[in-house]
């Protein structure tokens, strides 16, 4: 590619993402990189071992890959590999680079076939690579195997789509030729995230499986189902090649020539085959990571500054000051004031869905609560006829009156509004109840100052 500052890009990548994965945390940046997506044993693995031209991938049957692995691969003249997790190792026996990657699976994963979106971070120095970045996913799987849960199929899809959702994702969707592009789990996905066919790319693995007398040749042509940046087809080894351990470097000669010689392949062979698909996601990515650096690199300066502005408030801090103590003791005090009348007044950001509480509880104690009270208290309408019968003769004493005098009316009232006295108490008992318990929601933030709270 001769530009040597082009060659760098991805160099700079790996070291972001390498600084994020160590601090535990993605920090909100969608870093360019290469997701490699496919069903279950569609050949994703072989093709990332033919790059490297070493088998160093965990193999066998069911799922396989259960922890996304980031595999930097980097242009060197010795050959080696690391991982980010024990970094001052270097692994020089690829079948123990394969140890580790299980190992390191199951710490996180457990020895079932459960599946986990923490990745693997493995760098692969080799004379035999270029520089790239790919993340190889765990295969998509559509039926629960051994003690895997029965949603695993949705657990997968979510992690992949994690993955390939961002927009500064190419997604390398791997299909086997034996299978109709039309049912590509590989291609279904990427259509989901990115239905224009943008930053997907191809890859036509098995293509010497397919039944004798069918070709790919539509496909691998761009003409069936059409893809911006194409497909290219690969050759990977059999299983009983890998168990023979036969050789990568023979594997790709054999390759070369199945191109050259098959009829329907013949005028493209150029075009495929894994070296010219490793050149191909090599140019891909930098221009890729040259199109989104300007962006990533202005995200990258205003989060930069916005952490600038918090360490500058803290610069003059001092532990014993009393007056940040005191100023502390404010803050939470009113933030107590602040959430207790959110709760009264039901104008929370956290609205609960569940249950009624705060204000909501004691409205309900005024409208259902209190009336129900009022309704339990019973009177007879007899003896209260009698009683003012008896009022109003009493006050008039030895005159009769015309009208009913104030004095009798007051007298009888006074005596029915005694009767309220007890459901009133019993409301403004409740309430204050409902109130201790919304102070002592309020307060659960002052957990770590019981003498405040």
């Amino acid at each position: 590619m001769g530009n040597r500052g082009m060659e760098e890009l991805i160099p700079l990548v790996n070291k972001l993402q390498d600084a994020f994965s160590s601090i535990g945390q993605s920090c909100h940046l969608d870093l360019p990189q290469i997701a490699v997506v496919g069903g279950q044993s569609a050949g994703k693995s072989s093709v990332l071992e033919n790059f490297v031209g070493r088998d160093f991938l965990p193999r066998g049957s069911g799922i396989v890959t259960r922890r996304p692995l980031i595999l930097q691969l980097i242009f060197s003249k010795t050959e080696y590999a690391e991982f980010l997790h024990c970094k001052s190792k270097k692994f020089t026996d690829f079948d123990e680079v394969r140890q580790e990657i299980e190992a390191e699976t199951d710490r996180v994963t457990g020895t079932n076939k459960g599946i986990s979106p923490v990745p693997i971070n493995l760098r692969v120095y080799s004379p035999h690579v270029l520089n790239l970045t790919l993340i190889d996913l765990p295969g998509i799987t559509k039926v629960p195997v051994g003690d895997q849960p029965p949603d695993i199929e949705y657990q997968i899809k979510d992690m992949i789509l994690q993955f390939i959702s961002r927009e500064s994702s190419l997604i390398l969707a791997v299909t086997p030729a034996n299978m109709d592009l039309a049912n590509s789990d590989a291609l279904k996905l990427a259509k989901e995230v990115d239905p224009q066919g943008l930053r997907t790319i191809g890859v036509i693995t098995k293509l010497d499986l397919m039944d004798e007398g069918t070709d790919a040749r539509d496909v691998l042509e761009n003409k069936l189902l059409p893809l911006r940046r194409g497909y290219i087809g690969v050759v990977n080894r059999s299983q009983k090649d890998i168990e023979g351990k036969k050789d990568i470097r023979a594997a790709l000669a054999a390759e070369r020539k199945f191109f050259l010689s098959h009829p329907a392949y013949r005028h493209m062979a150029d075009r495929m085959g894994t070296p010219h698909l490793q050149k191909t996601l090599n140019q891909q990515l930098t221009n890729h990571i040259r199109e989104s650096l300007p962006a990533l690199r202005s995200k990258l300066q205003s989060q930069l500054l916005s952490l600038e502005k918090e360490v500058e408030e803290y610069k003059n801090f001092r532990p014993d000051d009393p007056t940040r103590k005191t100023k502390a003791l404010l803050q939470m005090v009113q933030q107590f004031g602040v959430d207790f009348e959110k709760r009264i007044e039901g104008s929370g950001d956290q609205v609960d869905t569940l249950e009624l509480s705060g204000g909501a509880r004691i409205n309900r104690i005024f409208h259902e609560r209190f009336p129900f009270e009022l309704v339990k208290m019973e009177f007879d309408e007899k003896d209260l006829r009698r009683e003012i019968s008896y009022a109003i003769k009493n006050i008039h004493g030895v005159r009769t009156g015309l009208f009913t005098p104030d004095l009798a009316f007051e007298a009888i009232v006074k005596k029915q509004v005694v009767k309220l006295k007890e459901p009133c108490l019993k409301c403004v008992d409740l309430v204050i109840q409902e109130l201790i318990n919304t102070v002592r929601q309020c307060t659960s933030k002052l957990s770590s100052y019981p003498r405040l709270r």
